[in-house]
């Protein structure tokens, strides 16, 4: 294995070759266009095929056929664009067809603009397109690890049979640092009995996510039902930083702003003041368990994120009990910076009564 210095945006997509998906379809949008800029190239060289649709819509619905046929796809967007493949992304989720797809998280809402941002957390995780459904929900905070979790992504697509997301913000998509990926062939995908491969000596299978029948969508649902209960038991992914000691206060942050924090505990520990982060990998399932586990060693919590307090919802919901839970937000592209949170922390420390 050697390593290559990437942007974030051509790790990710030369991750998805690597994992053996041979099939893109998207549209360019800001900060995600050196995605399908790099696979416009590379995709023919490993003889797959790049599509660029015509609109963000026509992409989910290719996605759709793609993934019916038994072949690794995806695709990657923006926050606007991931929010005109909902409908699509519904029906893949109701048809249960595994599909990828990669959101560079750009400031909203609306057109917003085109820095980082992480406000698309409610878009990933709470919603996503209509109806009973979830996908796992992968948030790296580094280009390798967003290498990795782009060739996971495809195999818990195939596991689960359904829609996962890669979700960074900007930052992510377009800093460099260097990667490594295995020399080896690409993994042989699991068979595929279910899909729509010609009806070859057996019955034709049928790919859909209509069920006029009230009794037989409430299956559906309830079947689907299970298969998140069963995401939300083994995939729970997530980082313990600085954890090994007794510390007063616990920051909680995914994505960049958790490399953020780590740069302001060192700087604190440097003051003699110990804080501890716990890093959500997966933002769904969320681990609600281990946050309260956690944050029961603190004397309060601080949630740092690059939004108006989307996951403070989820940090709020682990039921933290008698802890303060506080937090430090920002939007429209504007990014914490270690001095800012350690800052913070001394505030709250004083406040706590916990000293300078």
């Amino acid at each position: 294995m050697a390593k290559v210095l990437m942007k974030g945006c051509e790790a990710l997509a030369e991750a998805a070759i690597r994992a053996g998906c041979r099939h893109f379809f998207g549209y360019p949008i800001t900060p995600q266009t050196e995605v399908p800029e790099y696979l416009a190239r590379r995709m023919p060289e490993v003889g797959g095929v790049f599509l660029q649709a015509e609109s963000e819509v026509a992409a989910a619905n290719m996605l759709y056929g793609a993934a019916g046929a038994g072949v690794r796809v995806f695709t990657s967007s923006s926050s606007p664009g991931v929010s005109l493949m909902a409908e699509g992304l519904s029906y893949i989720a109701g048809a249960e067809l595994p599909v990828v797809i990669i959101n560079i998280v750009r400031g909203g809402p609306g057109l917003g603009g085109i820095l980082p941002a992480q406000s698309d957390y409610f878009l990933s995780t709470k919603g996503g397109g209509h109806g009973d459904f979830h996908a796992v929900v992968f948030a790296p905070s580094t280009v390798q690890e967003a290498a990795d979790l782009m060739i996971l992504a495809f195999d818990l697509a195939d596991k689960y049979r359904g829609p996962v997301i890669v979700m960074g913000d900007g930052i992510i998509g377009q800093m460099m640092e260097p990667v490594e990926f295995s020399d080896g062939p690409p993994p042989e995908p699991p068979p595929k009995p279910w899909a729509t491969t010609g009806a070859k000596g057996r019955k034709p299978n049928v790919i859909n996510s209509l069920y006029l029948d009230p009794v037989q969508l409430e299956a559906v649902s309830l079947r689907l039902k299970a298969k998140y209960e069963d995401m939300a038991r083994t995939e729970l992914r997530y980082e313990l930083f600085s954890m090994d000691q007794p510390y007063d206060v616990l920051l909680i942050a995914y994505g960049t702003i958790a490399r953020v924090c780590k740069t302001s505990i060192g700087m604190l520990s440097e003051q003699g003041v110990n804080v501890g982060l716990f890093r959500p990998i997966t933002l769904y399932p969320f681990p609600y368990e281990q946050v309260k586990q956690a944050a029961a060693a603190a004397k309060c919590v601080l949630v740092a994120e690059m939004s108006m307090g989307q996951m403070l919802e989820d940090v709020k919901l682990a039921g933290l009990g008698d802890t303060p839970v506080h937090f430090l937000g920002h939007a429209g592209g504007i990014v914490h910076s270690p001095g800012e949170i350690a800052a913070k922390i001394n505030e709250l420390r004083q406040s706590c009564g916990m000293g300078r």
